[in-house]
């Protein structure tokens, strides 16, 4: 009778388990996260910019979580995105190389198909996913985004100023706006749909698709990732927001790219559905400082794309979810690869435990449930470590200009910054911390010791 009694506990035991776990697989949220290119810190009205006008970016951080600590794995494009999606650097996952810092249109490597990506995390657990917009993680099978998770995918796969068959320098080409001058594809799924890409169109038509996707799926659990091919040079807008900007057509592109995350957030309040989703939105890396005043600002922040100073790899970046979470501004330190163990906890889906994950999870921070796990932040610059974060002080072991020279300084002590008091990295303190230097040279040893040499996928 014992042994009945004990069965019959544990049968109700486990339906009790099974209801509980439905019911948290109900009540998980959707998520939408919006990746822009090449945007800098100070870009947006919200964090900074005087003349750039960003209503709907300024609404969402207002009505959301404003994160003025928030990183990407690294100030370029390929591997930034590959971090993004598999909570893991790209030194891991052979995305990283010193011969070739992205893939480009003659590249036959990609995101390896052993690496899991967060939207093959949550189509497995019954998310329905798409991917709109820029990929940059291989355009051949096995490495479309269809081949890793997503059930669909419309976009450019690759760089924007790509498959360049025009002679005539950028700044004359962007004046004219001739996007018949970059031979970059179109493409729906796995096939090419349009060459050259009508780029003056292509932000309306990603917000577009979106939108789509959000009434399609708007009764199911889903997944949508929208990685703009703006603001990376060369700028493009549709004719409605030519010469909109007091800032130019740098922030003409700005604006429209505002304009669509309004879209988006619109689509979700009429649907019904904008507490059951999360919204996140950030960049790939800084402005590329090149393009002079086609290629945006990091504010206060020091360097832009291609470097490991502050404003090659922080971002402006908002969390946006109305009624989950509490709206302010957080100063915690996030970075994108936290995003997929977090959005995996709140949607109650296990991670392989077979791999060396990068991430934390970080929704005890965004729901103010508890403290942050991320205390450190490695700044890689291709294959190698050039800065560590610990706390508020950043170590720089090696610096280098973005573009231009490949000559590298070895810094010996290392060059020492509180960011907390600091954040433009002007005044060096290593001499006054050499304890602080200590103890990042041990994170540093310790995290190299964790390292295992992969097949680089950019070199192919």
């Amino acid at each position: 009778m014992l042994a009945i009694n004990g069965l019959l506990s544990l049968g109700i035991a486990s339906q009790q388990s099974a209801i509980s776990m439905d019911t948290d697989k109900r009540s998980a949220p959707n998520f939408i996260i919006i990746f822009a290119d090449d945007m800098g810190y100070g870009d947006i009205g919200v964090f900074g910019h005087p003349t750039i006008k960003t209503p709907n970016l300024d609404m969402m951080a207002y009505q959301g979580q404003k994160w003025t600590n928030f990183y990407v794995a690294a100030p370029v494009s390929t591997p930034s995105r590959a971090a993004l999606l598999t909570g893991r650097l790209p030194i891991r996952t052979g995305m990283s190389s010193e011969k070739r810092r992205v893939l480009f249109p003659d590249s036959n490597g990609g995101l390896p198909p052993s690496e899991i990506t967060l939207a093959k995390l949550l189509k497995d657990n019954g998310y329905r996913t798409a991917a709109v917009g820029k990929w940059h993680l291989g355009h051949k099978s096995p490495f479309l985004p269809t081949d890793h998770g997503f059930e669909s995918y419309f976009g450019i796969p690759y760089s924007n100023d790509m498959d360049k068959i025009e002679a005539t320098d950028y700044f004359t080409l962007a004046d004219l706006e001739r996007f018949q001058a970059y031979n970059v594809p179109l493409m729906r799924d796995d096939r090419i749909v349009e060459r050259p890409a009508d780029q003056r169109t292509i932000t309306r038509r990603y917000t577009e698709e979106i939108v789509a996707k959000i009434r399609s799926f708007k009764e199911e659990h889903f997944f949508l990732y929208l990685a703009h091919s703006f603001p990376h040079i060369p700028l493009f807008r549709s004719d409605e927001f030519k010469d909109r900007s007091k800032a130019g057509i740098y922030g003409d592109v700005i604006e429209e790219i505002d304009w669509s995350v309004g879209q988006i957030l619109e689509t979700l309040k009429e649907e019904g559905i904008a507490e059951k989703t999360l919204v996140i939105f950030t960049s790939d890396n800084g402005p590329w400082l090149t393009y002079k005043t086609h290629g945006g600002s990091a504010g206060l922040l020091r360097g832009g794309k291609g470097g490991t100073f502050e404003g090659g790899m922080r971002e402006p970046t908002i969390f946006w979810w109305p009624g989950k979470i509490k709206p302010g501004v957080v100063m915690e330190m996030g970075t994108t690869m936290d995003l997929l163990p977090t959005l995996c906890t709140l949607a109650n889906v296990s991670i392989p435990n077979d791999r060396i994950y990068d991430g934390y999870d970080i929704s005890p921070v965004m729901l103010g449930t508890g403290s942050n796990p991320r205390d450190i932040v490695f700044y890689y610059r291709d294959t190698g470590v050039f800065a560590i974060r610990k706390g508020a002080y950043k170590a720089h072991f090696i610096t280098q200009p973005e573009y231009g020279s490949n000559t590298k300084t070895v810094h010996d002590p290392p060059m020492l910054y509180n960011l907390n008091v600091d954040p433009s990295e002007k005044h060096n303190i290593a001499e006054k911390h050499p304890e602080i230097i200590v103890e990042i040279k041990k994170i540093l040893n310790e995290h190299l010791a964790t390292l295992e040499p992969v097949e680089n996928q950019l070199e192919k």
